[in-house]
């Protein structure tokens, strides 16, 4: 893939559009099969529900159903004295293609950078059911999360909800170790 890609192309509207912008950032026409990722369907941005607020305000916002069941997840976390706190949710085609661009211009390597985010059409949380967690005492993003009571809860009753954590270590996608990224998938709710 090419290191030196130009950050104007515009943006994505579109299937036809979305291959047009994977060519101008250097992306091959069969990234989703390389990596055994799908295209991921947007969310409609007015249906979005708001879960929780950033420090800076930004809202985080997820589907209806991942938004319940998150609710859901998060009570009986609450009654277990785990603290979890959403630092992700919904990001729409454009914001992803922002973050390529940003690293991109800071001088990263696509394929750096493409193991640290999907490209644009590939991320969960293009659907609105994914959301990245943190602890009061883990910094957001980090593997560390790994580490803490939280994510043993989460992989201990995560599932009963519906979440699963999407990038495991060694996944066969080529993204890195992701212990912070759950992603709501409703065949996956066990009672």
């Amino acid at each position: 893939m090419n290191a030196t890609v130009p950050i104007t192309c515009a943006m994505a509207v579109g299937p036809v559009a979305l291959a047009e912008l994977h060519r101008c950032l250097g992306l091959p026409a069969d990234y989703g099969q390389r990596r055994g990722l799908a295209l991921q369907a947007e969310a409609t941005i007015d249906s979005l529900v708001t879960i929780a607020y950033t420090e800076d305000g930004r809202a985080i916002q997820l589907a209806p159903p991942a938004a319940a069941a998150w609710m859901s997840l998060k009570r009986a976390a609450d009654a277990a004295a785990i603290q979890l706190i959403p630092v992700s949710g919904f990001r729409s085609i454009t914001r992803q293609t922002e973050i390529i661009r940003g690293h991109l211009a800071s001088g990263r390597p696509l394929d750096d950078i493409l193991r640290l985010v999907a490209a644009p059409g590939y991320s969960e949380h293009h659907t609105g059911h994914a959301v990245d967690l943190t602890t009061p005492d883990d910094p957001p993003l980090d593997a560390g999360f790994a580490l803490t009571p939280a994510f043993t809860w989460l992989n201990t009753h995560a599932c009963r909800f519906g979440f699963l954590m999407s990038f495991a270590k060694n996944n066969p996608h080529g993204i890195a170790y992701e212990p912070w990224h759950w992603c709501w998938r409703p065949s996956a709710e066990t009672t």
